[in-house]
């Protein structure tokens, strides 16, 4: 009988010892992808099919043991060096998967964002059989354009995620995001629409990334709104070009009609130019108080802003042409 314990107490000894080794994984992090509905038999038979010189039998009892074999949730994991089969366990268990991560940059266009969709790794990329109408559809926004729709930021996903699911989650960012900014707006705006306030800003995300020129630049396309006079701005001509610019905005390009041409068309165009980001959503509905009707880049960064034709003449003539 005194051996039988001794024995019992060197088993329970060394399985001790051994939850609390590394497993023997070399190199880089081994993958693991647990379905759902996986018993714990399976799982612990998935660790060694994943790589890890493991054995099955004895994950499958430490399982047992530990009393939360039941508890291991399906997902995707990395099991990296020094992971031993107490972590390992506890990762299975809270559910710690890998990530990966998708960044939509503020003034990317939907074009931008859809090629970011198809090289992200890992991510299943159910959007890419889908033109842009039947897309948005599956998104639960029927007639709705997707240029502007999806909020820059960086989004996490598990290994195998849909590339459908960020888009839902961007879609959704920007949605708060513009309902938050629309709510600030200021009183006397000659924006009809949330709609709106959205395609203004993105113009704005398009002519500076220079934080302190966002409201000025917003308040000369207010001021410009409220007379009736185009917006004469370069990027949404540049937007409708598509693909067929150059990289070399000319006046022909100026003078050949789109719906986005905003020096052949009054008013907004019929949809935002890229995916603006909240300051120039902020910009767009609290625009400076500025009596500018033009502005022209410095070619710093930064621009000059005219209240007169001849002004905004001169600083053409200095800042662009070198006279």
């Amino acid at each position: 009988m005194k051996a039988l314990w001794v024995t019992v107490l060197l088993l329970g000894g060394a399985g001790l010892w051994w939850i609390h080794q590394p497993l023997p994984i070399s190199g880089e992090a081994v993958d693991l992808s647990i379905e759902p509905g996986t018993p714990p038999r399976a799982v612990a038979q998935a660790v060694a099919d994943a790589g890890v010189p493991v054995s099955p039998l004895a994950l499958y009892a430490w399982f047992r043991l530990s009393g939360q074999a039941r508890q291991i949730r399906a997902g995707n994991y990395a099991l990296e060096p020094g992971t031993t089969p107490r972590s390992l366990l506890r990762k299975l268990v809270r559910g710690e998967e890998s990530l990966r991560t998708l960044t939509i940059v503020e003034g990317w266009n939907w074009r931008q964002v859809r090629a970011a969709l198809a090289q992200a790794s890992d991510l299943r990329a159910d959007s890419r059989a889908l033109d842009d109408a039947t897309l948005m559809q599956a998104l639960g926004r029927p007639g709705v354009a997707p240029e502007g729709r999806f909020f820059p930021d960086t989004y996490t996903y598990a290994k195998g995620a849909s590339d459908l699911s960020i888009l839902a989650r961007a879609m959704r960012a920007m949605d708060h995001q513009l309902a938050a900014a629309w709510a600030l707006r200021a009183s006397d705006l000659p924006l009809a629409s949330a709609e709106e306030a959205l395609i203004l800003a993105s113009i704005i995300e398009k002519e500076t990334a220079r934080e302190q020129d966002r409201r000025l630049i917003a308040g000369v396309f207010i001021n410009r709104l409220r007379r009736g006079m185009p917006l004469q701005t370069d990027p949404t001509v540049i937007y409708g070009l598509g693909e067929r610019f150059d990289g070399n905005l000319r006046k022909r390009d100026l003078q050949t009609d789109t719906p986005w041409n905003t020096y052949t068309r009054s008013g907004l165009p019929p949809t935002p130019i890229a995916m603006p980001g909240r300051a120039s959503l902020l910009a767009a509905v609290q625009p400076a108080t500025t009596d500018a009707i033009y502005f022209v880049a410095r070619g710093d960064g930064s621009s000059h802003f005219s209240a007169t034709l001849e002004e905004h003449n001169r600083a053409v003539n200095r800042y662009q042409r070198g006279q």
